[in-house]
């Protein structure tokens, strides 16, 4: 396994800076130049800027404005954070020991780094608060999904626990607040076919072999909202919110399914219904059972 090179920059508020690998060959003949072309949604005047305050850094230190380009060494700097409203919601700690965190996320955090989500996310919160630098996430949750999130302490054990996901060996239940139909048959499994295309938000449903499967049970239900246990076996996009909207009871608050409807990201009201409220495996390291539960509870 190759060792995987050290960063010349540190975190910068829990975020690890870009690396950028130089080409063996090519035509610059400034690492300036290289950048210019390598990054063409940054204007010049911004790699200039970079440069010229020492942010831009190889392995010996600053690169020099005019530093000549060097064939297949890296360079470090930190990307510009987009502007971002602060999700005024805590993280709760369900589980912390030497391997695992495990945490309640609240609504409306997404759970990794991504577009006009940076700081705002539970891995670099995670990361300042707890003083934890080499934290990396076992697994992702939509984010305006609460609940369960497991993330690994040790990165040397990430690829062993991210395993688990890979390979459906973690047992996972969800809770809904959907409305209620009398009428509808449960428990049942749900089977579909789910795709979702590159840039387009949603998911669909669409003929073919099912690649999506939900065990779909009604917990209790009362002025005509029930509660629901989602137990999937399989993990595909959306998969819970296409579910239920397919057996005409949508989760409450869903602006996706059955019909999309524009929010503001800074718009914290009304949450969507739906809780990751268990995880449990076998602990791939111990040999362990391991159950985490939510501490998180949706109202009915």
């Amino acid at each position: 396994m190759r060792r995987k090179l050290r960063s010349a920059l540190p975190q910068r508020h829990g975020l690890d800076p870009a690396r950028l690998r130089l080409p063996d060959e090519g035509p610059w003949t400034t690492i300036r130049d290289h950048l210019v072309a390598r990054l063409p949604r940054v204007a010049p005047e911004r790699i200039d800027a970079l440069l010229a305050g020492g942010h831009v850094h190889d392995l010996a230190g600053p690169v020099a404005p005019d530093a000549p380009f060097a064939p297949g060494t890296s360079v470090w700097f930190h990307r510009d954070l987009p502007d971002e409203v602060p999700v005024p919601f805590d993280i709760g700690v369900v589980h912390r020991d030497d391997a695992l965190l495990v945490v309640d996320k609240p609504h409306f955090l997404a759970t990794i780094p991504r577009g006009s989500h940076v700081v705002q996310t539970a891995l670099v919160r995670l990361r300042q608060e707890l003083g934890l630098p080499d934290l990396v996430p076992a697994h992702r949750l939509d984010r305006v999904t609460a609940g369960l999130v497991m993330f690994v302490v040790d990165p040397r054990l990430r690829g062993r626990y991210q395993t688990l996901f890979r390979d459906r060996l973690v047992h996972k239940e969800y809770e809904a607040i959907a409305r209620h139909d009398p009428e509808l048959e449960l428990p049942r499994v749900v089977r579909s076919r789910i795709v979702k295309v590159k840039g387009v938000i949603t998911a669909q449903e669409v003929d073919g072999p099912p690649n999506a499967e939900t065990l779909v049970e009604l917990l209790e239900h009362r002025d005509g909202w029930g509660r629901y246990r989602l137990t999937p076996a399989t993990g595909r996009t959306h998969q819970l919110r296409l579910h239920l909207a397919g057996l005409g009871v949508p989760i409450r608050h869903d602006d996706f399914y059955p019909v999309l409807r524009d929010k503001p990201l800074d718009d914290f009201t009304n949450p969507l219904q739906l809780l990751a409220k268990e995880l449990s495996f076998t602990d791939p390291v111990t040999g362990a059972e391991r159950r985490f539960t939510s501490r998180l509870r949706l109202e009915l």
